[in-house]
């Protein structure tokens, strides 16, 4: 057990950057944690930190030794969490951090799920920010874009497609696009990504040897629900996700264009810490989201393209 309780030590250490850290998720002193830590060093006849008198940082022993010993301590956890989940009820305050512009595609499926599981009580966070699930508590999150974290488990929504929509009137002022070339004269809408600034590309396929648009952005905005709501008053040409131009498009206040030339599927994937893949209240959430947050795509958005 001194081997295992070295290893628990040295992970949650490397986990949270300090032995004082480490101390206070394993309610020990940061002294015990730091002489765990040294008597693993001892048996492994190597060092696994270098440290300073203001921070401790893993060597590449040390690196490639973390990556191991977190995969075996997940599956002591798992093994464990086999053992009790027979008999428990998911339960307790669970944490979900979502993007803003999913809130409508989650609320109308909330009911079945309180239903379903009483016991749980779910604490919702819309933002568009990059969250630390494990130093803020979130136990699910849901992003899109490449998994962030070697901590953190994920499992992948069903695929959505980004479309080029523009409203009526605005078609008519300024006629309708027939190829990516077009949209030179176009105004354009753009997202800009709150974490990194940077504009969203518009997911058109354009011939080798094709300069790049030139489209005119009359506006740029980090709320892709803004986004939209400036699409349809006709100032220009935005680019949305299938999911938020559904409404517009089946009621006439937004058309698609260049739907031949789009080749942009989306992805939205769940993401939770790896040391908490087994517990019940994370995996029902999980399994529930997987199953019923994107329905397959059964519209033919080419029935909306503009003609």
């Amino acid at each position: 057990m001194d081997r295992l309780t070295g290893l628990v030590a040295f992970v949650r250490t490397a986990d949270l950057g300090s032995f004082a850290a480490a101390g206070r998720v394993l309610e020990l002193s940061p002294s015990a944690v730091g002489k765990a830590v040294t008597k693993l060093e001892q048996q492994l006849g190597t060092r696994l930190f270098q440290r300073s008198t203001r921070s401790i940082r893993l060597t590449e022993e040390g690196r490639l030794f973390h990556e191991r010993c977190r995969r075996i301590l997940d599956d002591l956890d798992d093994a464990q969490s086999v053992l009790a989940q027979a008999m428990e009820t998911p339960r307790g305050r669970l944490r979900l951090s979502s993007p803003i512009v999913s809130y409508h595609l989650l609320l109308p499926l909330l009911p079945e799920f309180t239903e379903r599981y009483p016991e749980i009580e779910l604490d919702l966070d819309f933002n568009d920010r990059i969250v630390d699930l494990i130093e803020e508590g979130v136990d699910v999150a849901i992003r899109s874009g490449d998994l962030p974290d070697s901590r953190l488990m994920a499992r992948a929504l069903r695929p959505f497609q980004l479309l080029l929509c523009a409203s009526p009137a605005y078609l008519e002022r300024h006629g309708v696009p027939k190829c990516p070339r077009d949209l030179d004269r176009h105004f354009g809408l753009r997202f800009r990504f709150p974490n990194s600034g940077k504009l969203q590309e518009w997911p058109l396929t354009l011939p080798d040897g094709e300069p790049e648009l030139r489209v005119r952005s009359v506006l740029t905005c980090n709320n892709m629900e803004a986004l939209r709501g400036a699409t349809v008053r006709g100032l220009g040409i935005g680019c949305l996700p299938d999911f938020l131009a559904r409404e517009p498009l089946a009621n006439g206040a937004l058309r698609t264009v260049l739907v031949d030339h789009i080749d942009a599927p989306g992805q939205f994937r769940l993401l939770w810490a790896s040391n908490r893949n087994l517990s019940p209240k994370v995996r029902v959430l999980v399994d529930f989201l997987s199953e019923r947050l994107f329905v397959p795509r059964c519209e033919d958005w080419h029935a909306f393209a503009a003609s």
